[in-house]
């Protein structure tokens, strides 16, 4: 029933803002994302945290052609 609701509401929404919705969304899952990687890792320049949230998403192959970063070797 709540999903049924759910979904009429999204079929009636503006496309902009099931955008902003999506949009935030993504956020949200990148700085959980990002906490669960300062917790790991610890203290890390802006550029290895970038780096190290990109790994979570990109494939290896990507990372190391277009970063010089190689995920399995430095970890995600």
């Amino acid at each position: 029933m709540a999903e049924r609701i759910l979904i009429e509401g999204y079929r009636f929404m503006p496309p902009e803002r099931k955008l902003q919705q999506v949009v935030a969304l993504t956020q949200t899952v990148q700085r959980m994302a990002l906490t669960r990687l300062r917790e790991h890792y610890g203290v890390m320049s802006e550029q290895e945290e970038r780096l190290r949230l990109a790994a979570l998403w990109l494939p290896r192959e990507t990372m190391m052609r277009l970063f010089n970063w190689d995920p399995e070797e430095k970890g995600y």
